[in-house]
């Protein structure tokens, strides 16, 4: 595959090998730091990878972010989003707003509700499961992709109980997947500079392992581009990888390159934040390498690389496009290049004209709907 390609012996013997198996930390630590003309095989076998695991649709969600509130008591140093509950911004939704922005997202075809927002200091696991059984009392049809493995094992703790019966109480009330947030970078190193207050590497491993203990499944996510290493984005991928091994409940997988402009670390003198485009196109290129069939769907965020680079980022091993959104404050607040609201128009656009077809899915991948 590679004879006529101007490629060094070891990336040449890494990416054959990836052919047939996932690769090694040290086999995707070293295509992590590949430069020059080695670049171009590895996205083009990732591509193929992506090609043989998931086909050639691209797949997306017609969803809607429901951010309830954007009081946090855990100050993160990388969100422009999170506020201090006597800040003149700060907000919560009631019970009449969540809805009004339900029925605004199911009039325009919402397969999905993404409840998401801030770790707020009064919120409980009643509080939760109060949202859930609004939105399912008024859409039973439509999924919903709840809170973060954060959130609920504060909130577990604020109502006296473990995260086993949390995780019950939150299935029971209608919740559907889990979004694989709060895991930022999972090296205790780097969550020290940038989330201390969140939990630990090992509390994010046991939440998520017994959400899916539960039958809740989920996302993995990794946010990357600030004070992490190149070698600490690779055993992130690995700890999913070896997670997944175990649980097998994670749905899919979503690099989220970090916008750095208004966050806290970057107003306070922190240099040298961002990825380069060659950052994200290794990084989900390397992410279908190590996790192949394993996690068989590797997600875009493109609220946070704009539409054009994640096109562009199709080639490179990644096979969806994540949700239309529909209100993604938190992204917004950390000013997303193409706004926080795609329309499928777009997404087809950007499939089609790679000469893919653009299907829609809903939150477990378990049923597919053609684009009309």
């Amino acid at each position: 595959m590679f004879d006529k390609l101007p490629v060094s012996s070891e990336t040449e013997k890494i990416l054959t090998k990836s052919l047939d198996e996932d690769i090694s930390v040290e086999e995707a630590n070293h295509l992590m730091n590949i430069k020059g003309a080695d670049l171009y095989p590895l996205l083009a076998t990732a591509d193929y990878l992506r090609g043989q695991i998931a086909g050639d649709d691209v797949t997306f969600i017609n969803n809607c972010n429901i951010n309830f509130t954007n009081i946090c008591t855990v100050r993160c140093g990388f969100c422009a989003f999170g506020k201090d509950a006597d800040d003149p911004d700060a907000y919560i939704l009631d019970d009449e707003a969540i809805l009004a922005k339900a029925e605004g997202a199911v009039e325009k075809g919402a397969r999905e509700f993404t409840l998401m927002g801030g770790v707020h200091p009064d919120a409980d696991i009643e509080y939760y499961e109060h949202l859930l059984h609004l939105l399912k009392g008024k859409y039973p049809d439509v999924m919903i992709h709840g809170f973060s493995p954060a959130m609920i094992n504060d909130a577990a703790a604020a109502s006296g109980i473990d995260m086993a019966e949390a995780c019950e109480i939150l299935k029971a009330a209608g919740l559907d997947t889990l979004p694989g947030t709060a895991a930022e970078i999972l090296t205790d190193r780097s969550r020290e500079i940038i989330c201390p207050e969140k939990v630990s590497v090992s509390e994010w491993i046991e939440a998520v392992r017994t959400a899916h203990e539960v039958g809740i499944p989920g996302s993995a996510t990794i946010m990357y581009g600030h004070v992490e290493t190149l070698e600490e984005r690779v055993e992130h991928i690995d700890i999913i990888r070896r997670l997944q091994e175990e649980t097998h409940g994670f749905t899919e997988f979503i690099p989220m390159t970090f916008m750095h402009e208004y966050s806290p670390i970057f107003l306070e003198g922190q240099k040298n934040l961002g990825a380069s485009g060659t950052e994200d196109l290794k990084l989900y290129a390397v992410s279908r390498l190590m996790l192949r069939d394993l996690i068989p769907n590797l997600q875009i965020s493109w609220v946070k690389l704009g539409f054009r680079f994640s096109q562009v980022v199709l080639t490179a091993g990644a096979n969806d496009l994540g949700g239309t959104l529909g209100g993604d404050e938190l992204s917004a607040a950390s000013g997303a290049p193409d706004g926080v609201e795609a329309s499928i128009e777009t997404l087809d656009r950007l499939a089609s004209n790679l000469g893919r077809k653009l299907i829609e899915r809903n939150s477990k991948y378990t049923e597919f709907y053609p684009v009309k």
